[in-house]
């Protein structure tokens, strides 16, 4: 897989310059972004999946829960085209498993879908329940879009910093569009950072003036919820466990229950994974 990904250099040449010339284009003003008269906050990354942003998109909705609050995806996977918002019929089908996530988990938001934010944003605005806060789940490249609040993420164990462009590594643009984020969110870290790693991973990313570094950890759960009891995970040992994945990266989850001695069996399925 190296092997092919360092065939595929001269690829990854060719994409970076066709992104670099796009966001020039907006930079300066060729290409038109648009902003909108109420908050709107944008959750992405320079690289494909893995960064978190999910439970991200998550946490803001809980500090931002005083607000009317809606959120706005692509939608991966679903069958549908187009704008569409979730209601009490809608499935996994219709807006894609992490909007439904969202839909299920916060059933007090606005949860819509479209691969053409600005239109999504647009028909939000005219809903009956018109929201008073947006959040654009990973939309860092949706440049027609001139967010209020830009949050980037890059996970701890695989800085973009250390990143190559699509094909040969994971970025979808060049590490200089990190300049355009107002907050830099390092995400999935252990319990202790030592503050010379700290340091380090901020020289690395070459934070900007008008930037803010912060540092976030998954926490998980000390109970298994099952149809009919609630167990702890001292009790796991009496168990065979098999544990299925369908996540970008699974390997945090692994090493937390290996920090409980837990012996099981992983079958891992891709991101997205449309179970049968």
């Amino acid at each position: 897989m190296k092997l092919v990904r360092f065939l595929l250099f001269p690829f990854a040449i060719l994409y970076g310059l066709i992104t670099y010339f796009r966001n020039k284009l907006y930079d300066f003003k060729v290409f038109k972004s648009v902003e909108f008269d109420i908050p709107v906050l944008s959750v992405g990354n320079l690289s494909v999946g893995g960064t978190g942003k999910t439970p991200h998109v998550e946490y803001l909705i809980r500090l931002l829960s005083d607000y009317k609050l809606a959120t706005l995806s692509r939608g991966y996977g679903r069958k549908t085209k187009g704008y569409f918002i979730a209601d009490k019929f809608t499935d996994a089908k219709d807006i894609g498993d992490e909007p439904m996530q969202f839909h299920q988990k916060f059933p007090e938001i606005s949860v819509a879908v479209n691969a053409n934010r600005v239109e999504g944003v647009t028909k939000l605005l005219k809903e009956r329940k018109i929201p008073e806060l947006i959040i654009l789940d990973d939309a860092f490249q949706h440049r027609r879009i001139n967010p209020g609040l830009q949050i980037l993420l890059t996970p701890y164990n695989d800085l973009y910093a250390d990143d190559y462009m699509l094909p040969t590594g994971n970025l979808r643009e060049y590490k200089s569009g990190s300049s355009r984020a107002d907050l830099i969110v390092v995400t999935k870290c252990p319990e202790q950072i030592p503050y010379k790693r700290v340091e380090e991973i901020s020289r690395k990313l070459k934070i900007k003036n008008h930037q803010k570094l912060f540092f976030s950890k998954i926490v998980y759960g000390k109970v298994i919820f099952g149809w009919d009891r609630v167990l702890e995970f001292s009790d796991l040992h009496e168990y065979k466990i098999l544990l299925v994945t369908g996540i970008a990266n699974p390997a945090p989850l692994i090493d937390y229950l290996k920090s409980y001695d837990l012996v099981f069996k992983h079958i891992n399925f891709p991101d997205h994974h449309l179970f049968n």
